[in-house]
């Protein structure tokens, strides 16, 4: 399954100096830049009941007997083309960056990738609003809702929102956040404005195929952020009654069931022991592919009673910061039958500053014996295609962080201290923290009655060990 490397065309333009120089795309599997728009294997997103494109060797037909002489064939067999990204958002720097270069600035290299697919998924880690109250918590994203159309038209067609960020500005943003995706038209799970939405599914039918997806997180700052029966909130995986719930729902409506998931340890590259039991019981009580993100860098894969785990898919568009690892991100593909079947294809990706692009060959294919180093029973060979091995992963190079505890829940404490700022204020944070509403830039909240300045200690999440960002990041405004 290479049906995004095989056929695609050289872009007219060239992509930026931070990106590895291009190579010649004959001699690679792997690394050749998409072509651009308007060139030979761009456009549009395919309109859904449509296969797009030539179809893969394998489902091209088998001549099956004779008619008057004449060979009969088959029809191919009928498969629905996934791509799924990691952690988008387009606060603080990107935003910077993004209104200096345009919304569109992300996708210049991708985009041609990003449309090929007929369902193309993304974690959205920020709420789409121009209001809220800021939370206490160190590192608060708020995104324009002028960023989605460019989002919209690079090909994104559904999000998971059930991370650590979308309540960043409380109920009012994560309010706005709906409805803005859903005035553009893009489907959202793992959100709601009470349980039984947040953990509802979203169906998406191609060629005959119904797809549901589903988003659940494991890394939530605060208990008051679960979705109620008359709560705006998230769908949260600690306990596992009502995800399982909701995939053995959609398993009775659908051909595949796709589970979107946030969890693990940030800036390590293996899973820790709660991400594969979920894994395992989300494919146990139905899900035919699980995919997650959240540590900001790329985790292995894992195949799981013939299923496929993707456990972390890293950065696609966040913040900058000078750790190299959390450059290192996919486009990871799904080919998958009614069947329940999955082939998945890696793309390699770096990603700095708020641009995206394929790696040459001679980076991607370092990123694929790398991800088969830390794959469980997985390998990927020089386009990316992953397949199970049994050889066993090597250990890594020192013991894993611990993982994240369920969330404290809300005290009234932790409401007194929490920061006052304005719905929409446009002034710098202060003494209280938050985020600059003119620029995105975000401060850590200071405790009561002491100045921002100086040597005041932080006020963290409940779980912070775990949850709070990495040291390198914390460089950043």
């Amino acid at each position: 399954m290479v049906w995004l490397s095989e056929k695609d065309t050289t872009r007219a333009s060239e992509p930026p100096a931070a990106a590895s120089p291009p190579v010649d795309q004959a001699k690679q599997p792997g690394g050749t830049n998409p072509a651009a728009p308007g060139q030979p294997g761009s456009g549009a997103k395919d309109q859904p009941g449509s296969t797009g494109g030539s179809a893969p060797e394998a489902n091209a037909g088998t001549a099956v007997g004779t008619d008057s002489g004449k060979p009969v064939v088959s029809p191919p067999a009928a498969d629905v083309k996934l791509s799924f990204v990691g952690d988008v958002m387009f606060a603080s720097k990107v935003e910077d960056l993004l209104k200096k270069n345009g919304w569109d600035y992300p996708y210049h290299y991708v985009k041609d990738y990003l449309t090929k697919a007929d369902i193309t998924v993304a974690n959205l880690e920020t709420p789409i609003s121009t209001r809220g109250t800021p939370q206490f918590k160190e590192y608060i994203y708020r995104s324009s809702p002028d960023a989605l159309p460019a989002f919209k038209e690079a090909g994104f067609d559904i999000v998971n929102a059930s991370n650590n960020h979308i309540l960043d500005y409380g109920q009012d943003a994560l309010l706005d956040t709906m409805d803005e995706l859903d005035k553009i038209g893009i489907k959202r799970v793992g959100i709601g404005r009470n349980s039984q939405e947040a953990y509802g599914h979203e169906i998406i039918e191609h060629n005959g195929i119904k797809v549901a997806f589903l988003g659940f997180s494991r890394v939530v700052p605060e208990t008051g952020w679960f979705a109620g029966n008359n709560k705006p909130g998230l769908a949260e995986t600690y306990s596992t009654k009502l995800p399982l719930e909701a995939i053995a729902k959609a398993r009775e409506e659908a051909d595949l069931v796709v589970v979107f998931a946030h969890w693990g340890v940030e800036r390590k590259d293996r899973p820790v022991k709660e991400q594969t039991e979920l894994a395992h019981k989300y494919i146990d009580q139905g899900a035919d592919l699980v995919i997650a993100s959240h540590p900001h860098v790329l985790q292995g894969f894992e195949q799981y009673k013939g299923k496929w785990i993707a456990y972390s898919l890293g950065n696609f568009i966040f913040t900058t910061n000078t750790e190299p690892a959390t450059w290192e991100s996919m486009i990871l593909n799904a080919t998958c039958t009614k069947e329940r079947s999955c082939d998945l294809q890696m793309i390699p990706i770096l990603t700095k500053g708020a641009q995206p692009v394929r790696m040459t060959e001679e980076d991607g294919a370092k990123l694929f014996d790398k991800m088969s180093r830390i794959s469980v029973n997985a390998k990927l060979d020089l386009d990316g295609k992953v397949t199970w091995s049994d050889k066993a992963p090597e250990p890594p190079a020192s013991d894993s962080a611990p993982p994240a505890k369920p969330p404290a829940a809300q005290t009234q404490q932790k409401q007194q201290n929490a920061p006052n700022k304005p719905a929409g204020g446009g002034a710098a944070a202060g003494a209280n923290g938050g985020t600059n509403a003119a620029s995105g830039k975000t401060t850590p909240a200071q405790p009561a009655g002491k100045p921002a300045s100086g040597g005041a200690a932080k006020h963290e999440p409940p779980n912070a060990a775990s949850h709070q960002e990495p040291e390198a990041s914390k460089k950043q405004p």
